[in-house]
């Protein structure tokens, strides 16, 4: 007798599959190769996905919090859990070789990612809502904003998916910086505040990004991201994956900030030299710089089109070496603006002159030694050290501009003699004039 009933029992343990880990009662939905496609990859909904194995360890102790989790996101996000160990075929067209493996089935539900975030619930409903957020931009034409990255909140932040990342980044002339993250990483969040800030005071200047690493995991691999926050420089100009360059500076927006500032100014063009003609270029060149090197050079008549450009081109040379300082930089014509070269005391001496000005405390320091490159950059130096003479601008004010014809960048024409008509002059009357 003892012997049947054993033999019925291993016939019983032998005839059905070991326990699932999720039963009816649950609103994680048992998945398997009769429903799958039905459920999940023709469905509008977002789901995420549990392959396991009753008898994994680990799968076991994530039970509780993945059953959390589908209820929290219950008519949101769907959870579903494909017993992979009685259903290989199915685990295997998904490339599941360990348990538990966890897929993120949202916009291409042919090609689903895999999660790699933290196993609570909390993390599995990030991650779901996250990408609930990705499809729907995907679907009002993406962009906009700086989303659900650790950064959220702030507008000068800029949302980065694996769709937009090449474009906005790779393709474009921009220097960035970008945050890899994870919606559950403490030290994201902590991020947060100060990335949002120095997104903010670098607008215009350098762009800050954040791309979340957990839905977004093909442009996490590509650059390697192994840890959360990663945060990548990417210089101006077109580039490539390769150009990214690790940052390991400080967290607070000041060093975020210092950090991208001097990059930008390393990344930055030489400053545009400016011809002052009216009162807009001359508002271009110096409103707003910290200080104006203001040039007078000689008339086109005394200095024909090479001998100008050689000046000009020195002065280019010296604009690019001084482009850290944010300078401003311009010239006219000797004579043509008076009222400036006033102001300026310059230009009574001759030309070609210089004179460095600051129009926010209206004081200029003049150039002493010679119009020379390394005259110029002496003097030029001395000015970056905060050394040299200033004196205050005459009239306290900004200068009155004139309106002229701006150089056409060819030599100079003598005015033509006004022809005169001698053909009614009696020479006879003349002589008695004299």
């Amino acid at each position: 007798m003892k012997i049947i009933l054993f033999t019925l029992l291993l016939a019983a343990l032998t005839t059905f599959p070991a326990t699932a880990l999720y039963t009816s009662n649950d609103d994680v939905v048992e998945l398997t190769p009769s429903n799958f496609d039905r459920l999940v990859v023709n469905d509008d909904a977002i789901w995420i996905v549990e392959f396991y194995a009753p008898w994994c360890g680990h799968c076991k102790s994530l039970v509780p919090e993945f059953k959390k989790a589908a209820t929290a996101l219950k008519g949101i996000v769907k959870l579903g859990a494909v017993n992979a160990d009685e259903h290989r075929a199915l685990g295997e067209q998904y490339g599941v070789k360990g348990f538990p493996t966890i897929k993120v089935f949202g916009s291409n539900k042919r090609s689903p990612t895999n999660y790699n975030g933290q196993r609570t619930a909390q993390g599995f409903a990030e991650a779901a809502l996250a990408e609930a957020k990705k499809k729907v931009q995907s679907v009002l034409g993406g962009g906009g904003g700086s989303g659900g990255s650790s950064s959220s909140g702030s507008g000068a932040v800029i949302e980065l998916t694996d769709d937009n990342f090449d474009k906005l980044v790779l393709e474009s002339d921009d220097v960035w910086l970008v945050e890899f993250f994870a919606p559950w990483c403490g030290h994201c969040k902590n991020l947060a505040p100060e990335w949002a800030k120095a997104a903010k005071e670098l607008k215009g200047k350098v762009k800050l990004g954040a791309l979340d690493a957990t839905v977004h995991q093909s442009k996490a691999s590509e650059y390697n991201v192994r840890g959360y926050p990663t945060i990548k420089f990417f210089p101006a100009g077109k580039k490539s994956s390769s150009d990214a360059q690790d940052y390991s500076g400080g967290r607070t927006a000041s060093d975020i900030v210092s950090f991208a500032l001097e990059k930008h100014i390393d990344n930055a063009p030489a400053p545009e030299l400016y011809e002052i003609f009216d009162e807009t270029s001359f508002d271009k060149a110096c409103e707003g710089k910290p200080l104006c090197v203001v040039s007078v050079l000689p008339h086109i008549l005394d200095c024909d089109a090479k001998c100008r450009n050689k000046f000009l081109d020195t002065l280019r040379e010296l604009g690019e070496k001084y482009k850290q300082n944010l300078w401003g930089w311009a010239w006219a014509e000797g004579g043509a603006q008076s009222q400036l070269e006033e102001s300026l005391e310059i230009g009574g001496f001759g030309y070609p002159a210089m004179a460095v000005v600051n129009f926010k405390k209206m004081k200029f320091s003049v150039l002493k030694g010679s119009f020379s490159k390394d005259g110029i950059n002496e003097f030029l130096r001395d000015i970056s050290y905060g050394r040299g003479r200033t004196a205050p601008v005459r009239g306290a004010k900004k200068p009155s501009i004139a309106t002229v014809q701006p150089w056409d960048g060819k030599d100079g024409q003598l005015p033509a003699d006004d022809d005169i008509d001698l053909s009614d002059v009696e020479l006879d009357d003349v002589k008695d004039e004299l």
